[in-house]
């Protein structure tokens, strides 16, 4: 069921995209396929960066209520449900919104290192997705997507990844007001570890990697840096 329904189907969508791109690169299929993914879901994306702000919007009265019913952790509960609707805040949309990117790094791996592109396993695939004519594993002729140890993709998603966060520490930030000043100062730890320890572990990961995989979490960034303008903007406006 595993191959059935997620690994096999992700696959031969890839394989498709690889076909349709020109050249045959693999590259280019990386990015479609990280952008084709992020449209379908991308109300579960919106919803999770709705939920963030509305975290934040809600923190004081938050703080208020389990101060309040500290002792009463039924009607504490009642609260804290009754203020998450109200800001529109979905607990799981975080969860959700990272699930479905695993399948897609799944595929990638199935593809690059179980399959062994450029080479195809024709047994996966559908009767109507045709083995492509031309695979080309070096993007654009620059890039070998097999090879480790690419320094410069490597500082290119570090760099996306900081701007992302960046991006979203000053979204978290601007409708955070009230916040108590220890938990305010808790929160500036955090955020300065996560602003420069996940692009660090991120540019690690794709040195130590294939620079597929970097080309996967580049893609994702630029995506994720759109999504972050287009809602912010919706947001303004509402």
């Amino acid at each position: 069921m595993f191959h059935t329904f997620l690994i096999n189907p992700i696959y031969n969508a890839f394989i498709y995209l690889i076909g349709v791109m020109p050249g045959g690169d693999v590259g280019l299929a990386i990015i479609a396929m990280t952008l084709l993914i992020r449209i379908v879901f991308y109300p579960l994306f919106a919803s999770n960066i709705r939920t963030q702000m509305g975290m934040q919007a809600a923190q004081v009265e938050l703080n208020e209520i389990n101060k309040k019913y500290k002792d009463n952790a039924d009607e504490r509960a009642k609260r804290t449900m009754e203020l998450f609707k109200q800001h529109k805040v979905r607990p799981l949309s975080a969860f959700f919104a990272l699930l479905v990117q695993i399948p897609v790094f799944l595929a990638l791996y199935y593809a690059f290192f179980r399959e062994d592109l450029p080479k195809i396993a024709t047994e996966l695939l559908y009767s109507f997705v045709s083995v492509p004519t031309v695979v080309s594993t070096n993007f654009f002729g620059l890039i070998d997507l097999l090879l480790k140890h690419n320094i410069f993709l490597a500082v290119v998603v570090a760099l996306l990844q900081y701007a992302v966060i960046k991006l979203s520490l000053f979204r978290t930030t601007a409708v955070a007001t009230g916040v108590d000043p220890e938990k305010e100062m808790s929160q500036k730890l955090q955020q300065g570890m996560m602003l420069y320890f996940l692009p660090g572990l991120m540019g690690v990961v794709s040195y130590t990697l294939p620079a597929a995989v970097g080309i996967y979490f580049a893609a994702g960034s630029v995506i994720s840096l759109g999504q972050e303008w287009i809602i912010q903007r919706q947001m303004q406006k509402k």
